[in-house]
């Protein structure tokens, strides 16, 4: 298997993934700043441009970082970062839908359309008027889900799971784009710091990371 990463959240998520499983694979690095990925050669494997891909050996492509963490659980199911029963794989899948379509998709959103505007603006359709609206909402629904964690150590009770890899490094990244969360919400805090002294926090960040301010 050959996994295609990049300095970008949606990758980190993978990265943060395979340190907690120990699993090591082959990496081709893409520069998604210069655009590599929008070039024919990436675009054969995954027409929709984006990374993290992951090519299996039997020339299957892999896209979209959730579906590779979800495809790498089942190959190696120890430790369970989904869950070992039909049960707890839908709550995993139930708190990860949760934070993606109400907080992580509206940060990403904002991102494209705010910050990261210069950016994207030749690459994707973008609504610049739309930022300030899609972060509005990605703190209300955070308020939200503080509201809903309660004393839980993890979105999907005491499991630590893809849903919680996939909020933390969209929260982190948010950090370093101006889109920081609410320190008073305290649920939220007490997780999310208890996420960040997970080994596996610090050493998914790209390593040049610093080099474009993004952590990702």
């Amino acid at each position: 298997m050959l996994l295609f990463d990049a300095l970008s959240p949606a990758p980190r998520t993978v990265r943060m993934f395979l340190l907690e499983k120990g699993l090591e694979l082959a990496v081709q690095p893409v520069d998604v700043f210069s655009g590599e990925n929008r070039e024919a050669r990436f675009l054969q494997l995954n027409p929709a441009g984006q990374t993290p891909a992951l090519l299996l050996d039997d020339g299957t492509c892999l896209a979209e970082a959730v579906a590779i963490m979800e495809y790498l659980d089942e190959r190696y199911p120890s430790p369970p970062l989904v869950g070992t029963t039909a049960e707890e794989r839908a709550l995993t899948r139930q708190w990860q839908r949760r934070v993606e379509l109400n907080i992580t998709e509206n940060i990403h959103n904002a991102f494209h359309f705010a910050e990261g505007l210069r950016r994207f603006e030749t690459r994707i359709p973008v609504a610049p008027e739309a930022a300030p609206g899609l972060k509005r909402i990605a703190q209300d629904r955070l308020a939200w889900l503080d509201g809903m964690i309660g004393g839980r150590a993890f979105l999907a009770g005491e499991r630590f799971t893809i849903a919680d890899i996939w909020l933390y490094v969209w929260l982190d990244f948010a950090i370093s784009v101006g889109q920081p969360f609410d320190r008073a919400l305290p649920a939220l805090t007490s997780w999310f710091d208890r996420i960040a002294a997970r080994p596996s926090a610090a050493a998914s960040l790209y390593r040049d990371w610093q080099r474009v301010g993004v952590r990702g």
